[in-house]
């Protein structure tokens, strides 16, 4: 039976005394809500802060990133054997802003993939279309390309260690949100676009989150959906009143 997960992705969002100060909130808040599995993913420099301060709960500590080779001479960058060196085994990789801001592109982010694959670390793999692709009504094409070509050349065995998320480019940051039926919609999209690639049996375990601008507000309604397990959130992770809301929404 496949995970629901709520994950906050923090962006580049508080330093170490606010971070100490969320990560206490979320303690207390979400350190152990029954049935679901909750991710953080604070900045780089404060990620071994927080694996120390969770130890004691059930909080995964994430990466926003990481590079696609194990080292040499790319500054800058950080390596999945430096995530793991400090306790991160699980990492984002594909999300909009860096496909947009930083030029990944679906064979940049393949070869991420396999670097995560080869040092056994869990894969958050994003992907989703822009307002113009919805617009020309070549969302799903879109968004099947992007799974096809960043993560599709994976192994079957692969897939247990891949969470999926969906985030609608254009409902990210703007207010905007996707419907509960076109979150629905893509997601059962997605899930058949993987059933054929592989089988019905990876399809359906595996975890697919939507992202994009989900609050306290429309999470239980968007959560209540059959293909969708969770979200990848993004402002409303900042707070932990909030986030803890969206968590025990599902």
């Amino acid at each position: 039976m496949r995970k629901k997960i709520v994950a906050g992705n923090w962006k580049m969002n508080k330093n170490l005394a606010e971070t100490e100060t969320l990560l206490s909130n979320l303690k207390t808040k979400v350190g152990n809500v029954s049935g679901v599995e909750v991710i953080v993913t604070p900045t780089f420099t404060n990620l071994y802060k927080a694996v120390e301060e969770l130890k004691s709960v059930d909080i995964t500590v994430a990466a926003q990133n990481m590079h696609q080779s194990e080292n040499g001479a790319f500054t800058g960058e950080i390596s999945a054997d430096m995530l793991k060196s400090v306790g991160v085994q699980t990492v984002i990789l594909g999300h909009s802003e860096r496909r947009a801001y930083f030029g990944e592109t679906d064979d940049l982010l393949a070869k991420k993939v396999d670097a995560a694959l080869k040092n056994n670390m869990t894969i958050i793999f994003c992907f989703g279309e822009e307002l113009k692709d919805r617009k020309n009504e070549t969302h799903f094409s879109l968004v099947e390309s992007q799974l096809k070509n960043g993560l599709f050349h994976i192994t079957e065995d692969n897939w247990k260690n891949v969470i999926l998320a969906y985030e609608p480019v254009w409902a990210i940051g703007t207010g905007e949100t996707a419907s509960p039926e076109q979150a629905q919609e893509m997601h059962a999209f997605i899930r058949t676009t993987i059933s054929k690639a592989y089988s019905q049996e990876i399809a359906d375990e595996v975890s697919i989150l939507y992202g994009g601008s989900v609050k306290p507000n429309n999470a239980e309604e968007i959560f209540a959906k059959p293909d969708v397990d969770g979200g990848l959130i993004g402002g409303a992770a900042l707070d932990a009143d909030s986030f803890a809301a969206i968590a025990n929404a599902l």
